[in-house]
């Protein structure tokens, strides 16, 4: 089997997003999952649960699955949980910040709480549709096993496990944190562990969410309340009183936490937002992940590039993640298309075109991995606990909350437009 166009490994959020937009533009594009394929009754059963985890979707990551046809099935779903604002406080202080216009009769959509299953099952009936199929080849339940650069003329040729050779002239690693693609290609790694593991879950709270995404900066780590989509009657019945819980704490802490009954850690939660939206009434799916950053040295070099978290990663505390990685697949296949036409339809994922999407996309995610890095660090920890800079600390909120031309340039730098 060969394509000498591009080829895509790994087939979740990014790397579908990526191929549609590829393939919607004519594009010939080979997408690679090491995940078996699911059929229709696999989907549904794993869209039958509530999923705790959420993806914060900004406007921009919103306008690009628009553009592929994959928004469009998640809103007709109904399991997405729009949110106008954003709240976020700290519990020892003053300093409070709210985002969004809560006096306006028709508030201002911030962006969208999407549970990752909703997105990836879009994503994947769009990768069988007609206008799409003819330039995209799926390959489900293969794993890459080797990677061989054969010069910068023929690219690569990789081999999957069960003995299919692939040529192709632009390798693209999509496949995740620990990228098989980007070891193989011997790009190292800047990491950062942080020393904590994030709790999450989905509670059922006595208030409800109101459309507000809530942010607690706790002396232990951040605390997020953010909406869920109400997928039983029961929920529609009486809407927006689910959550999903992102509760960052200090490794030790939380793995012996998350030793306890449900109901012991719905109370610790409780306790620990202040009761903001009340007793928790339910809790479920309650899992946790240790928290850590890290950057590719870099993202590209001859005939491959990285995007999505093969090539960074961030703490959750801002929901940027997948959002960065988003806008990766955006400033990448604009170039490609952009550099194509420019030299007449001849080169393809030149090393010119490389480099520009990486000095576009690098510098930007690595401030916005320090960004929330030196956040971590000024709500959490025994340093970010002494009085003085608890002070400067709620002071500053609270001034910067009172400048509403800075708090909208806030709202529209989250919401990535």
């Amino acid at each position: 089997m060969t394509n000498n166009h591009t080829l895509i490994i790994g087939g979740g959020i990014v790397g579908a997003t990526l191929a549609l937009k590829l393939a919607q533009a004519k594009m010939p594009v080979t997408l690679i999952d090491a995940r078996p394929a699911r059929d229709e009754s696999a989907w549904q059963q794993m869209l039958g649960k509530r999923d705790a985890r959420v993806y914060a979707l900004s406007l921009a990551s919103i306008a690009l699955l628009k553009d592929v046809g994959a928004w469009q099935k998640i809103a007709l779903s109904g399991r997405k949980a729009d949110y106008s604002q954003m709240q976020v406080w700290q519990l020892n202080g003053m300093g409070e910040l709210l985002f969004g216009d809560s006096e306006s009769s028709t508030p201002e959509l911030l962006g969208s709480m999407v549970e990752p299953a909703v997105i990836e099952y879009a994503l994947w009936q769009r990768l069988s549709e007609e206008d799409v199929s003819d330039y995209l080849t799926v390959i489900a339940g293969q794993k890459v096993v080797n990677m061989d650069w054969r010069g910068t003329q023929q690219g690569y040729r990789v081999m999957l496990a069960d003995g299919a050779a692939i040529d192709t002239h632009l390798l693209v690693g999509a496949d995740g944190r620990g990228s098989f693609v980007r070891q193989q290609a011997a790009i190292g790694l800047d990491t950062l562990d942080y020393n904590q593991t994030a709790i999450c879950c989905a509670i059922q709270t006595a208030k409800p969410h109101q459309a507000t995404a809530r942010q607690a900066m706790l002396p232990t780590g951040t605390l997020a309340l953010l909406p869920l989509a109400d997928i039983t009657e029961a929920d529609k019945a009486r809407p927006e009183h689910w959550q999903s819980v992102v509760w960052t704490l200090p490794r030790n802490q939380a793995l012996a936490l998350l030793e306890e009954e449900p109901d012991y850690i719905a109370e610790q939660l409780a306790a620990a937002s202040h009761y903001e939206l009340g007793a928790i009434e339910q809790i479920e799916s309650i899992a946790s992940f240790p928290l850590s950053a890290q950057q590719a040295k870099r993202y590209v070099q001859d005939n491959l590039v990285l995007i999505g978290d093969a090539a960074h990663g961030v703490h959750p505390l801002a929901g940027q993640g997948l959002n960065l990685g988003m806008l990766d697949v955006k400033a990448l296949s604009e170039q490609l298309m952009h550099d194509y036409a420019r030299s007449g339809d001849k080169l393809w994922g030149s090393n010119q075109t490389l480099r520009s999407y990486e000095r576009l996309r690098r510098p930007h995610n690595i401030l916005m991995m320090h960004s929330f890095s030196a956040l971590n660090w000024l709500f959490a920890g025994s340093l970010a606990q002494m009085r003085p800079i608890q002070q400067i600390r709620s002071e500053g909120m609270y001034r910067v909350g009172k400048i509403k031309p800075l708090m909208r340039l806030f709202a529209k730098q989250a919401s990535g437009v």
